[in-house]
């Protein structure tokens, strides 16, 4: 059983299945709770992932009755069919809830957590917790797993499953001509985020950066790729950009995309990853509401919020959190990369070593996770026979 709750699990819950499916054929069924990407690998969910995908007191506040029928849904139906495992993914406010209440109506059944969330960064009393209800993590990182393995909790390190998706950039020359972009055109493609409060935060921020770019920058197109839950809100909050802006749905076309633009704005988040392994320069920019960030700073332990940056300990890419995160500023560093050669080649080569980090060129990182979670299953990594 796989659980995840926003689009960004989804894409790493179809990236499991696939290799799930490689090594073990058709001995393995699935079910649970997943998006397009699962469902186009014949993965039936239980409910769609509009309200688990949230983020932000202000937006999580009103969804929990809902977030919490859907919790019951997934622990009722686990408790039913008693999956050999159960995997979640991602999103902690959602997936662990989900995992805490099936190890309190049935210890016996077996947890998995794939893509923990950072309480090394924040909050680090918090995998203490975890390891009262999960049973294993499948870490992304090799630092998790002493870190976790401290705190009681069994991790095996199986690399960021962000690598694969690198070979599926191409296509930019395709689309700039499906779209009428002429070859030579100066291309921004915009990610302001998957989540409506990221939307409703980022997005217009963004715009006003692209405003103050459009008087700079002559003949810049804008391309944003969305996805489906989302793709209604986008459009009706981009009524007259200030540019030519093209929207984009599926993963095809947010891959061209990727490789058909000069530079790149993005929220924070794992499409940062994304951008990075495709060698796209980058700005990065973040806001949540003003409590929910005030909260945050208390937890905080980490300098960066972008993953590279982290994962370097420099500020490889720049970035911009809550009240830096101005249209002024995010405009001045796309511009200087659009200028700047010097400036674009640094990022990336600071990618280039910022994959290696991740496990480019091992095995890949789904399939290092199915052999794990498939050891744990039959017990040869710990899990019961």
């Amino acid at each position: 059983m796989i659980v995840c709750g926003e689009p960004s699990g989804d894409a790493l819950g179809a990236q499991l299945m696939a290799g799930l499916k490689q090594l073990a054929g058709d001995r393995i069924s699935f079910s649970g709770v997943g998006g397009l990407a699962m469902a186009q690998k014949g993965f039936q969910s239980l409910y769609p992932l509009d309200a688990t995908a949230v983020m932000g007191l202000r937006e999580v506040v009103p969804a929990i009755p809902k977030i919490l029928r859907r919790v019951k849904l997934a622990v009722d139906f686990a408790s039913k069919t008693r999956p050999d495992v159960v995997v979640v993914i991602d999103s902690p406010d959602f997936t662990h809830r989900v995992a805490q209440a099936i190890k309190k109506r049935d210890p016996s059944l077996r947890t998995v957590d794939y893509v923990a969330p950072q309480v090394w960064a924040s909050r680090a009393y918090r995998a203490r917790r975890m390891a009262g209800y999960f049973d294993l993590v499948l870490a992304l990182f090799p630092f998790e797993v002493p870190f976790f393995e401290k705190y009681g909790l069994k991790a095996r390190f199986v690399g960021h499953p962000v690598i694969e998706r690198a070979k599926m950039v191409g296509g930019g020359a395709v689309l700039r001509a499906r779209l009428g972009i002429a070859p030579g055109a100066p291309l921004l493609a915009l990610l302001p985020g998957s989540r409506t409060s990221e939307i409703r935060f980022i997005l217009p921020v963004f715009r006003d950066a692209v405003e103050i770019l459009s008087r700079e920058i002559p003949g810049l197109v804008t391309v944003l790729p969305t996805v489906p839950h989302v793709a209604a809100k986008v459009r009706a909050a981009t009524g007259g950009w200030p540019t030519p802006l093209h929207i984009t749905e599926g993963e095809v076309d947010k891959y061209a995309a990727f490789d058909a633009a000069d530079v790149a704005l993005a929220a924070s988040g794992t499409v940062t990853a994304e951008l990075a392994l495709a060698h796209r320069p980058m700005v990065v920019g973040y806001m949540v509401g003003g409590l929910t960030f005030f909260l945050s700073k208390f937890l905080m332990t980490v300098t960066h919020i972008t993953l590279i940056n982290i994962l370097l300990d420099r500020a490889a890419v720049p970035e911009f959190l809550q009240a830096d995160c101005t249209p002024g500023k995010l405009a001045k560093a796309v511009a200087q990369l659009f200028a700047d050669a010097d400036a674009r080649a640094a990022q990336v080569q600071a990618m280039r070593e910022f994959g290696r980090l991740l496990g480019e060129g091992d095995e890949a990182p789904s399939l290092r996770a199915a052999r794990a979670l498939l050891e744990f299953v039959d017990g040869r990594l710990g899990g019961r026979p």
